[in-house]
């Protein structure tokens, strides 16, 4: 995890003379494409990790291999004289005898419909949700914190914040959820102690995309 930039960095060697860019003075330096920072000017915006999901594709390019093969295979035999197999002939004939408002006509379709949107959805998002993305502080090194151990640093932080008796927090990467009870203090000032550090932590977590805070105070339940 990096901790804040130090003040005045970002308008110095990272953003004027900095990686990537070629020395006037010296023709020999290699030129490399300055990279695009963040917001802050701490590191290049980095996108999620996409996953492998070597299991679903090794199934759908199995099913859709031997299919292909079987299928392929009979109309070869049908075009060299052979007759055609059973199987073949028997769903073509299943196919122009049943309705296609049958019940089960209709759950197979929707099946089907279901399974191909679920291998769309695998093949254009990235997955891997647990990982979050960190900034890159360079175009050879990409880093990411899994979203427990985020949570869990920022709950520990919240847990220093006094007043705070207990503190729980849910991550995700667009927002920070955090419920704390609070002993004694007003909840006014533990609020806004609670806001200042974990905006602090959440900057010093170096994440892609700083997640929203959302917080909720409150008084412990008391037990009659």
């Amino acid at each position: 995890m990096s901790g804040p930039a130090p003040e005045g960095r970002a308008g110095g060697t990272e953003r004027g003379g900095g990686v990537g860019e070629r020395d006037p003075r010296d023709p020999t330096t290699p030129y490399e494409p300055r990279p695009t920072l963040s917001d802050d000017g701490n590191g290049e915006r980095a996108g999620r990790f996409w996953s492998t999901r070597r299991v679903p594709a090794a199934l759908a390019a199995l099913v859709v291999l031997g299919a292909s093969g079987l299928l392929l295979y009979d109309i070869a035999a049908v075009r060299a004289g052979r007759q055609a197999m059973y199987w073949r002939r028997e769903l073509a004939v299943q196919l122009a005898r049943q309705p296609l408002d049958e019940p089960w006509v209709l759950v197979a379709a929707g099946v089907a419909m279901a399974l191909g949107l679920w291998l769309l959805a695998l093949a254009l998002t990235p997955g891997l949700r647990g990982l979050l993305p960190m900034r890159r502080q360079s175009p050879l090194v990409r880093a990411g914190i899994d979203r427990d151990a985020a949570a869990l640093t920022l709950r520990d932080r919240a847990m220093e914040v006094s007043g705070v008796r207990s503190a729980r927090v849910r991550m995700s990467r667009s927002k920070v959820k955090v419920r704390a009870l609070s002993h004694f203090r007003e909840l006014g000032d533990v609020r806004d102690d609670l806001d200042r550090v974990l905006s602090a932590g959440i900057r010093e977590l170096g994440l892609d995309r700083a997640p929203a805070l959302r917080m909720r105070v409150r008084r412990p339940v008391k037990k009659r």
